[in-house]
């Protein structure tokens, strides 16, 4: 068979390339460095004799070529991991295997530990590249990603899904902020100055900004971060005030001056769900990686609805 000296490796790259139009995401969706990408890109215009990607203006457009390529070129890869996922046998003692899984630094925090501690248990030499959900929301159909973690609202229709865990959201503030005590009143919360998550460079609103003003819980924000574990060191000393999951509040309340207090009114109770391509489901090693995920996710411990403050500690297994 004469590939017209055309290294089938490239395919994948190739594929990211045409998908995101940016050498430095392409390189990020296949785990490559932006000058090891550059470089993949030019034996591809070397290859087809083709610019492939073109600047103008600030960004990239395809050529012509390209263009007609992106159909073809995904069928091919779609087709290769179907017949990988049916015929691969997968042996977690001796894989090598690497996942790649979209997650929040939230869901990082509370869930990921815990994990990793099995993951390293049952499957040694298995590895994980973690990757900012908020980049990749709408990548359901990136091969390149195994798994993402992302709440149930963000799942985009029809996908394959399982819901992990829930939490509620707490209400932070320095202990020695002298204006909030054991609760937070409706006009203190609207009054103070907040620090919030915001993934507004991406198009996306995160969960609590997204149903707060739903909830009467309008906000005066004074800072906005794009990382939930930055939501603490720019509260403490402060008047300053921030919504936060509960499970990552009693984390963090170990490392920082924080009162965790309810809101005033209380937010939809946040789902955390995994979704995949739908090619993995039947991927054997895919199936095991996400029975694992959720078996983590179901050891952790349970929190009551109507009091957010009280997560039980975990009990034996």
């Amino acid at each position: 068979m004469d590939f017209h000296g055309l290294d089938l490796n490239l395919l994948v790259a190739l594929d990211a390339l045409i998908a995101e139009k940016s050498v430095t995401k392409a390189g990020r969706r296949v785990h490559l460095s932006q000058s090891a990408m550059s470089g993949v890109l030019a034996r591809l215009r070397q290859t087809f004799n083709d610019d492939l990607l073109v600047p103008t203006r600030g960004e990239m457009v395809l050529t012509p070529l390209a263009q007609s390529l992106a159909e073809p070129i995904r069928s091919v890869l779609v087709e290769i991991q179907q017949t990988i996922a049916t015929k691969v046998r997968f042996d977690p003692r001796t894989s090598q295997r690497t996942f790649a899984v979209a997650a929040s630094d939230y869901a990082i925090a509370v869930l990921m530990p815990e994990f990793l501690q099995q993951l390293k248990a049952q499957a040694p030499d298995v590895r994980v590249a973690f990757i900012p959900v908020r980049e990749r929301i709408e990548a359901v159909e990136d091969l390149s990603l195994d798994v993402l973690v992302a709440p149930e609202p963000y799942v985009p229709h029809g996908r394959p899904r399982e819901v992990l865990f829930e939490d509620t959201f707490t209400c932070i503030a320095w202990k020695g902020n002298p204006l909030i005590g054991d609760r937070v009143t409706l006009d203190q919360y609207k009054t103070l100055g907040h620090v919030v998550v915001s993934f507004a460079d991406h198009g996306i609103k995160s969960f609590d900004e997204r149903f707060a003003a739903g909830s009467g819980l309008d906000r005066r924000v004074e800072v906005s971060v794009p990382h939930y574990h930055a939501l603490p060191e720019l509260v403490v000393g402060t008047d300053r005030i921030a919504t936060i999951q509960t499970r990552l509040a009693h984390k963090l309340s170990g490392s920082f001056a924080l009162k965790l207090v309810p809101l005033p009114s209380p937010l939809p109770v946040l789902r955390e769900v995994m979704f995949w391509p739908p090619l993995f489901d039947r991927d054997p090693g895919h199936i095991w990686f996400r029975s694992l995920l959720k078996q983590t996710a179901t050891s952790l411990p349970a929190f009551v609805t109507d009091s957010p403050l009280r997560i039980p500690a975990r009990s034996g297994r």
